[in-house]
């Protein structure tokens, strides 16, 4: 199956990372190359595009996409670990950094790897096959508190302590094997009228894949440590698709941008606030009409910006 991943934002994001063509620019999230293409297009020879991917797949995917340009490096790995990554590449500052955090359109309609509700296949859900605890591993082994608290939490489930409940009265009799079992289960834990919007296991399969990769806790550490990769007046964009990573992305956006806690009174700062740079946009942007139209992936994704310009290098 071909990795097909129609980039949310694709304008936008190009604009807001303000390429310069001999500049150095990480993609982290590198899934189908839909968002490097547009960056690697805007580089001249002198610059530079590091792709990072978890999954493989995606990995091989883009270096056929990618396949006419010399001056990208690919990266298996995981993008919380960037400063490790750019400093086995001996790099210590980049001009750009792009987080799509949104799992591809390949991922979820790939079904052997059990991201989709669609079908019958195992319980995995890892970004990378290589590694890690699957969803077999948490729908098996969690808590009947600990599942209701995820499906909750990275769901925003209603019925997650029914679900939750059945998940644990299923698996006493055997084990979860399979997301056609899970999705039974789910079914059967929702009322049928309140099954109208959407697929009703969507939500818990969001919250296991979410669980399974770790997608939320690092985050506001990786954009902390992406914040620092930067050079002065270097952009890091990123995209999110839950409320729970757009909290953390804003919140360490925040952080990093510091605040004045002296009295307004007061004709200058003392209390030596430290600041590593500005938020650029202080609403995020979303998706236009049309776009969500034609790719409703995106009508849930809100980009943030944030430039680097530390006070004591202005």
């Amino acid at each position: 199956m071909e990795f097909k991943h129609e980039p949310v934002l694709l304008k936008e994001c190009i604009q807001a990372l303000n390429i310069k063509p001999n500049g150095i620019y990480v993609d982290g999230t590198l899934g189908g190359a839909g968002h490097s293409l547009e960056i690697v297009k805007a580089l001249s020879k002198e610059g530079k595009l590091i792709g990072i991917d978890r999954d493989e797949q995606a990995l091989a995917s883009a270096r056929k996409r990618l396949e006419a340009y010399e001056n990208v490096v690919y990266i298996h790995g995981n993008h919380d670990d960037i400063i490790n990554i750019l400093e086995e590449l001996s790099i210590t500052e980049v001009d750009g950094i792009l987080l799509d955090l949104g799992v591809s359109s390949y991922q979820l309609d790939e079904r052997a790897r059990g991201f989709s509700y669609m079908g019958d296949s195992p319980l995995d859900m890892r970004m990378d096959a290589s590694k890690g605890i699957t969803a077999r591993d948490v729908v098996n082994n969690y808590s009947e508190e600990k599942l209701a608290k995820i499906i909750w939490e990275y769901g925003e489930e209603r019925y997650s302590k029914q679900i939750a409940k059945n998940i644990c009265n299923e698996r006493e009799k055997k084990p979860i094997e399979t997301t056609k079992e899970l999705v039974t289960i789910i079914e059967n834990s929702i009322p049928k009228s309140k099954q109208k919007d959407g697929h009703p296991a969507k939500r818990t399969f969001q919250a296991i894949r979410i669980e399974v990769n770790n997608e939320i806790e690092p985050l506001y550490q990786t954009i902390i440590n992406s914040i620092h990769c930067l050079k002065q007046y270097g952009r890091l964009v990123v995209i999110t698709f839950h409320s729970l990573e757009d909290r953390a992305v804003k919140n360490a956006m925040m952080d990093m941008q510091g605040k004045c806690t002296c009295p307004s009174d007061l004709p200058y700062c003392i209390c030596g606030y430290e600041s590593w740079g500005k938020i650029i946009n202080k609403k995020p942007i979303i998706a236009t009409t049309e776009e969500q139209e034609r790719n409703p992936r995106s009508k849930s994704a809100k980009v943030r910006i944030f430039e680097r310009c530390d006070k004591e290098k202005q």
